[in-house]
């Protein structure tokens, strides 16, 4: 399976109500030095039905700010739909909503 194969089946796998950062998909997908890498491989997801990409967001618990989902809003909509909660900086608490599957 290539690079963005893994990706996706890493993402399928977060569970409603958790998140991984973009650098725990590359380290679980078996190369920790492309985050970057699995941005663009959620931004050319073949089956956003599928694969929840708004589940990913950036280490320090803040979603995207790209156009992703329809933007930041939406992103963050769809996970306070699944009971993640955001500081009132907006950020997520990465220790309780991380998926931990270390």
């Amino acid at each position: 399976m290539n690079f963005f194969g893994r990706v996706y089946e890493i993402v399928k796998n977060i569970p409603r109500g958790k998140v991984l950062s973009y650098g725990d998909v590359a380290r679980l997908a078996g190369c920790p030095r492309l985050s970057r890498q699995v941005g663009y491989a959620l931004h050319c997801n073949p089956c956003p039905d599928e694969i929840p990409c708004h589940r990913v967001v950036f280490k320090n618990g803040q979603v995207s700010s790209g156009f992703a989902f329809g933007g930041p809003e939406v992103q963050r909509a769809m996970l306070e739909a699944e009971g993640v909660e955001f500081s009132a900086d907006g950020e997520i608490d990465m220790k309780k909503f991380r998926w931990e599957v270390d």
